[in-house]
């Protein structure tokens, strides 16, 4: 077996099934309302499902690593015209994925060297497949606090330069996870002199990218900003995103990868033997959403009615605020954030995420401490009463504590 395995830490919905065995929900007489994990609820666009079935002749055929040409065509023009880029090359420039997250666990295992060993950066709290492939290509996670004196940005200005030395790859996410910040131009060119100094490689994680909450400030991407850096090439940097969140599509696993033509040539070859093409069923549907816009506006709308809804329920309660983008709050708590969950749980039957587990500890803390995340995806009426029995649990612990 693969002795690497052993240094993978459990995923945080495990450790939350065990920390949420001995709770008793049902003894609330409540129906559970579950915001701990960011699945999407909202309905799939009707045109998703309309093209799966006029797709399905594309069963009979074995699928190229590449995918097709139309979906290629499709991502490089959303790209252009979502970031205000003069041209993506669809044929060097861009390839679709089976989702971002197994995009970013394949490309870790194509970028390092496990001869080199060395580091790879990642923000914290962070998304737990960045340390697995990290771990499982033989490197070693270094974990970049983000602070919340600077919008829950990771401060990479903290990172010694020993480490950057020893970098051969770097995770950003923004909008980030859980906080929803979102990086500014500064923020990338000092990635990118970095990246260029010490010859490291830049993943960009944008998957909460089309959720944000003002439809006349989108956020910058990688790609974009690279380009307004006179960085035409995307040199040292791929961006990965997905129709999971912006599309409420989930299960159709499907996404893409797109930068440095180099690069991209690497991970395809890699993909030819990892055996991850897309279904032509899946490239079609996902082709004719990739060119749609007005189910995204729409599912923007309603996680705005979402936060107008439930913030000024939570906010008198707990030191939370309205994030940049994506669908969670991260709001701080004045207890142990597992202890806060459990017992959550047991008197209120509402589900969350304890902070500490999508983050580790790094010099000397864990960003994630007393903190919970919550994730806005059900109905609003669920999110609205959610919010409600939050409120209550934690004026009644504070009259009994």
């Amino acid at each position: 077996m693969n002795k690497r395995l052993n240094l993978l830490q459990p995923y945080p919905f495990e450790k939350l099934r065990g920390l949420l065995a001995s709770a008793n929900p049902q003894a609330t007489g409540l129906p559970l309302i579950d915001l701990s994990i960011g699945e999407p609820k909202h309905d799939a666009p009707l045109l998703a499902k309309q093209a799966i079935t006029e797709s399905l002749a594309g069963l009979s055929g074995y699928p190229p690593t590449k995918g097709s040409d139309g979906l290629r065509q499709a991502i490089a023009k959303w790209l252009e015209k979502r970031y205000g880029l003069p041209f993506i090359d669809p044929q060097t420039q861009v390839l679709p994925a089976l989702g971002s997250r197994e995009a970013l666990f394949a490309f870790a295992q194509v970028v390092i060297d496990d001869s080199r060993g060395g580091w790879v950066v990642c923000p914290n709290p962070f998304y737990q497949i960045y340390e697995g492939a990290a771990l499982l290509a033989g490197a070693r996670p270094y974990y970049v606090n983000s602070q919340a004196d600077k919008n829950f940005l990771s401060d990479w200005r903290s990172v010694p330069a020993e480490i950057w030395q020893e970098t051969q790859l770097m995770f950003v996410c923004s909008p980030g996870n859980p906080a929803g910040s979102v990086m500014g131009l500064e923020d990338w060119r000092y990635l990118f002199e970095l990246a260029d100094r010490h010859d490291f490689v830049i993943a960009s994680d944008e998957c909460y990218s089309e959720i944000y909450l003002d439809e006349d400030n989108p956020p910058m991407g990688g790609l974009q900003a690279a380009h307004a850096l006179g960085r035409t090439s995307f040199d040292k940097l791929v961006s990965f995103s997905s129709l999971s969140k912006r599309s409420n599509l989930p299960g159709l696993r499907s996404g893409f990868v797109a930068g440095n033509a180099d690069l991209i040539k690497q991970f395809l070859l890699y993909r030819t033997y990892h055996g991850s093409a897309m279904s032509p069923l899946v490239a079609a549907t996902s082709m004719a959403v990739w060119q749609d816009e007005v189910h995204v506006k729409a599912n923007r709308q309603a996680y705005r009615d979402k936060f107008e809804a439930v913030l000024p329920i939570l906010a008198p309660v707990l030191d939370v605020k309205r994030p940049d983008a994506s669908f969670y709050l991260w709001a701080a708590t004045a207890s142990d954030d597992a202890k806060f969950t459990h017992d959550l749980l047991d008197q209120q039957a509402v589900k969350v995420l304890p902070g500490s587990y999508v983050s580790r500890e790094a010099s000397g803390i864990n960003p994630g401490t007393n903190r919970i995340r919550i994730a806005l995806v059900a109905p609003i009426e669920q999110c609205v009463e959610g919010a409600k029995r939050i409120a209550a649990f934690v004026r009644n612990q504070r009259l009994t504590g």
